[in-house]
């Protein structure tokens, strides 16, 4: 693969110890995970003291002070790992960033520092189950009591929904219809009226924990709105590139791990005398697919660096979210027919890797809403 110019020597320090611990500490448990349905908090605790969580917030906040680079090299060893979990892109790449950004300072500096160490998750409670990715439908509601705000509602699909410690919340806190009059508020999962569902059964990603979330009565204090009232829409769209593309490098990091783990099968594969890679068919699958990566990673590195700079726009988050999380799904599905019926057993790690795949072109926004994003940029 071609070099990657953007890391320096010391995220090459990093990248190898973030990778030597995933090892030690991630993969020899990720099949009882799988089993519960969730990663254990203990291990997040420990992602907190390697440094692994939160790393582009500042040190005054607990954070390392480092860029979206650090991030993206966590985000990269997750998947290379061959497992999405932990959701680090929610609680890194999003939910701390809306604290950063939006909260009161006492919350920030309450509250970064416990998601740095690792001893609070957190989750964002957009998605409804009427709404999907249509943001502007948002039906949950929040009205000014007191000092108070009363918040209403449901939400589905929630990562990290069973074992956050605190959530952002998007409410509709305006009569007006459509993106005006939604509101982002801060709320402890442990407060009074915050009610975590059921846990989702889902296709794949099964140590991810994915749930519904409903709210009855919940009261949260009134310097709990995160930015200004009423403009949740516009900062939900200001925070959108980093999300997206934080969902693009998980995607491209597990494409490139299916094909290297295919041409390692294929090579000693043995079938009609020789081994698969004998064959031009499977050569010319693999070729072609190790075209696509290379450029994807020259297109996900601009769009890196891009980020580093404040210069990535939302429709060119969006192209690249589009792009690699597609790309993911055909280089997977092309893996798991060149591994025959082998790659359709659970054993196998590329049947992991292709049932993980399929969501990443939904969730963050779908495909779909994708090309409408980079249709109004042309």
């Amino acid at each position: 693969m071609i070099a990657r110019t953007l890391f320096t020597p010391e995220h090459a320090q990093f990248r190898d110890a973030v990778r030597k611990f995933f090892a030690r500490e991630l993969v020899p448990n990720l099949a009882r995970w799988d089993a519960q349905g969730m990663v254990d908090k203990a291990f997040w605790r420990r992602c907190g003291e390697q440094g692994l969580l939160c790393p582009d917030m500042p040190e005054e906040y607990g954070g390392a002070g480092l860029d979206f680079r650090a991030n993206a090299i966590v985000l990269e060893e997750t998947s290379y790992t061959g497992s999405p979990t932990p959701a680090f892109g929610v609680h890194s790449d999003i939910v701390a960033h809306y604290l950063l950004k939006y909260a009161a300072e006492e919350i920030r500096r309450t509250w970064i520092p416990r998601m740095a160490d690792g001893t609070a998750i957190g989750c964002i409670c957009m998605t409804e189950p009427a709404g999907g990715s249509d943001l502007k439908a948002l039906r949950t509601t929040a009205r000014r009591d007191g000092d108070h705000w009363r918040i209403d509602g449901s939400k589905t699909f929630i990562t990290n929904g069973a074992t956050a410690d605190l959530a952002i919340i998007a409410a509709r806190t305006g009569a007006e219809p459509g993106a005006k009059g939604i509101s982002l508020f801060f709320c402890e999962t442990d407060r009074p009226g915050y009610h975590v569902g059921r846990k989702l059964d889902k296709v794949g990603q099964p140590s991810s924990d994915v749930t519904e979330v409903f709210f009855e009565d919940l009261l949260v204090p009134a310097h709990y709105l995160l930015g200004i009232e009423n403009a949740g829409f516009a900062h939900m769209m200001q925070e959108l590139p980093q999300e997206r593309l934080s969902i693009a490098v998980s995607a491209h990091a597990a494409a490139q791990r299916a094909w290297d783990i295919t041409v390692e099968y294929v090579k000693q594969r043995q079938a009609f005398g020789g081994t698969l890679l004998d064959f031009q068919n499977t050569r010319f699958v693999l070729a072609d697919l190790r075209a696509k990566l290379q450029v994807g990673w020259a297109h996900l590195d601009a769009c890196i660096m891009a980020l580093v700079g404040k210069q990535l726009t939302t429709d060119e988050a969006a192209g690249a979210k589009l792009w690699h999380t597609e790309l993911r799904c055909e280089v997977t599905d092309a893996c798991v027919q060149l591994f025959g019926g082998y790659g359709y057993m659970n054993e196998y790690e590329i049947a992991r890797l292709w049932k993980d795949a399929r969501i990443q072109r939904i969730y963050g926004g779908s495909s779909e809403i994708m090309k409408e994003l980079i249709s109004r940029a042309i």
